[in-house]
């Protein structure tokens, strides 16, 4: 007897939240990559090696592929857990599935902001870019690539309940 896809997310929902993390991880780098190509050049490698900056500082830079491997683990090693974090909020907080694409619109502020004015600045690694088009573009980024992806697989991550219950909160006026 096979299992059908409702029981079988319902049984495994991290292979979701999961997913929420690695799909936000990877639109940020992308977003990171490609601005930085296109405004200065900057090697994808060393947008991984900015990541792993945060831990080893400065000295990131002269590791050449194993510190972009680094910043590669560590992209996701922040991401995934990200991801958790609304996933385990979700379940004492209905709204947040009900209402994926707003509630993950403000989740994406707040983790610009816990990123850019707690994470970054107690790491090693330097403040980061003052360029006024990057910062406007990182919280697009955040709300959009980070935030709302999240909101959505951990809404898939409930399974097809949370699904109608947004449904039916949309419905209402």
């Amino acid at each position: 007897m096979t299992e059908s896809p409702t029981a079988a997310r319902r049984a495994n929902p991290w292979k979701y939240v999961v997913a929420g993390g690695v799909v936000a991880g990877t639109l940020d780098l992308v977003y990171a990559s490609v601005f930085w190509a296109l405004r200065a050049s900057v090697p994808v490698q060393r947008i991984l090696q900015s990541v792993a900056s945060g831990l080893l500082g400065k000295a990131s830079f002269e590791g050449g592929a194993a510190t972009a491997a680094l910043g590669l683990a560590l992209q996701y090693v922040i991401a995934i857990p990200m991801a958790v974090a609304y996933y385990l909020v979700a379940r004492r907080w209905p709204l947040l599935r009900r209402r994926p694409v707003a509630c993950g619109a403000g989740y994406g502020l707040v983790l610009y902001g816990i990123m850019n004015y707690v994470v970054v600045p107690l790491s090693a690694a330097s403040s980061g870019s003052k360029v006024p088009l990057w910062i406007a573009l990182s919280v697009a980024t955040h709300v959009a690539f980070i935030g709302i992806p999240i909101a959505l697989f951990v809404r898939k991550a409930f399974g097809p309940a949370s699904a109608a219950l947004g449904a039916e909160a949309a419905a209402e006026p």
